[in-house]
């Protein structure tokens, strides 16, 4: 069994006409009732007595009247049995006699709890998601699971957990994708809750990690971590640069002929100038008078 669209006619019609029916059908009940107590007529009481179990059978008919909202579906059920589900928003007369259930089709999110879990690495982070649905099969939202937006609650944590325990909280490979990486950790959970989520009707428009972080226990450790891995990365691109301009320097010297340096005296003004590109801290120049080798 699966979606498919009830039968149904207009409302506004069918109310009409119901309203036709009953007005006549109350004019000959109560003429065959006077007809009846003048005259003794039994074929008028006959009459009247039938007018009013069609008046009765078409109080059932209208029982199959009801109101769609704009997005909003309702799955019509006759005693236990599927019919159908009516999506277009007016007012419709449906089979008399059934349950109509109502099934938003709106779009809604619903952001996760802060989850502790243990990243690829091991290391505890706290993680949250929130995730943007809708409703696009009513069927299987109302029949395939007991409650769909509980479905999509649980759905939507496991796969987050899931997430996280495949992901390191930062790579330090450029080969591995770690859980900052934003665009790509959010297309990954996206397909995964997708994948979840389709037998109970809905699709996942969107999904995104909202909180991210180290547990409290080890938060202080990672960020020196971070800040030991941030003084060497700059270290390294401090060192790679002196390197180049001293290489440069003693290029240009060559090259100008401005003045001949052996091994020695070139080891000397690589060093200095390592000091100088490199320290942390101002130097300041020491002007030597004599000769370097004295």
């Amino acid at each position: 069994m699966k979606f498919r669209d009830a039968a149904r006619v207009n409302g506004f019609v069918v109310l009409l006409i119901w309203l036709v029916l009953t007005i006549a059908l109350a004019a000959v009940a109560v003429a065959g009732f006077i007809a009846f107590g003048q005259n003794q007529n039994a074929a008028a009481l006959a009459g009247a007595i039938i007018a009013c179990v069609v008046a009765v059978l078409l109080f059932l008919g209208i029982t199959g009247l009801t109101v769609v909202n704009p997005n909003e579906a309702k799955v019509v059920q006759f005693f236990g049995r599927y019919i159908g589900s009516v999506s277009d928003p007016g007012f419709f007369s449906v089979l008399p006699l059934t349950d109509r259930r109502s099934i938003s089709l709106r779009v809604r999110n619903f952001e996760t709890q802060k989850l502790k879990v243990n990243d690829a690495d091991g290391n505890p982070v706290e993680i949250a998601a929130v995730v943007v649905y809708k409703v696009v099969d009513s069927f299987k939202a109302a029949f395939a699971v007991d409650d769909y937006e509980e479905y999509v609650e649980t759905q939507s944590e496991a796969a987050v957990r899931h997430l996280a325990t495949t992901h390191p909280y930062d790579a330090h490979d450029d080969d591995r994708t770690s859980l900052r990486d934003g665009a790509e950790v959010a297309e990954e959970l996206t397909v995964e809750l997708r994948d979840r989520t389709g037998t109970a009707g809905i699709e996942v428009i969107e999904a995104r990690i909202t909180h991210l972080a180290y547990a409290p226990e080890i938060a202080q450790a990672m960020l020196v971590r971070q800040q030991a891995n941030q003084v060497v990365a700059a270290r390294t691109r401090i060192v790679e640069g002196a390197v180049g301009m001293v290489g440069l320097a003693l290029e240009r010297l060559t090259a100008e002929g401005m003045v001949e340096l052996d091994e020695e005296r070139k080891a000397t003004m690589v060093s200095n100038l390592l000091v100088v590109l490199c320290g942390d801290r101002p130097v300041q120049p020491v002007v030597n008078s004599g000769s370097l080798y004295s």
